[in-house]
């Protein structure tokens, strides 16, 4: 029997790109007919290149465009942030809420993070929450009650698979050379797949893989 959740494979450009990069989008772009029978793909470029790259990929059923963040608000006086109206307006379909660098160098909490899931909904974007742990929490034998803690605290109520994906993201994997092993990719999909139906949150939740992959 098949799975009926296709794969996501999302590509997180994080502060990387200008309109020079438009050749490198159009290579993914060409490339996607490919890939696309196995696997939904996405990209999430920065802000200032998802209304170009979108009109680009017009019609496209092979490749989607996301945002790397929103505000809870669809509006108001929040200098230098943009909302999910803003990115759905833009062209993006989906966004990310909860990666690690905005836990991290922003002080996001799950709370905030719900918040923004619940902000991607209100805009018809589909929200793609991460949960991981870092290297200290994994050595600690922490990593299951860490992205427990953080599924509990960021899934809003009535998540679906059909308007949520979990992403799991290592920090401990990023930028350091390290790699989880396919067994560890698999438990811990395993263990936040019955979390999640445990929470009454998730019936099958979506995963794009073990990190974010920047092509830069």
């Amino acid at each position: 029997m098949t799975n009926p959740i296709r794969p996501l494979i999302a590509g997180n450009w994080k502060m990387n790109g200008l309109k020079a990069s438009m050749a490198e989008f159009e290579a993914m772009l060409a490339g996607a007919p490919e890939v696309a029978r196995k696997a939904d793909l996405l990209v999430c470029p920065p802000a200032s290149l998802i209304a170009i790259f979108a009109w680009k990929a017009r019609g496209s059923k092979n490749l989607a465009i996301g945002g790397q963040d929103c505000h809870p608000q669809p509006s108001g006086a929040h200098t230098g942030d943009i909302s999910a109206e803003m990115l759905a307006d833009a062209g993006a379909s989906a966004v990310i809420v909860g990666h690690s660098e905005r836990r991290a160098d922003h002080g996001e909490s799950d709370g905030l993070v719900r918040q923004k899931a619940l902000a991607a909904w209100r805009a018809g974007l589909t929200a793609i929450v991460c949960v991981g742990e870092t290297h200290h929490q994994r050595d600690s034998g922490q990593t299951l009650q860490i992205c427990r803690g953080q599924l509990e605290g960021s899934l809003p109520d009535g998540a679906r698979a059909g308007n949520l994906v979990v992403a799991y993201e290592p920090v401990w994997a990023i930028g350091t050379g390290l790699t989880p092993t396919a067994e560890d990719i698999k438990q811990i999909h395993q263990f936040i797949r019955g979390s999640a139906s445990s929470m009454a949150a998730l019936s099958s939740p979506r995963m794009p893989g073990s990190c974010w992959v920047s092509p830069m």
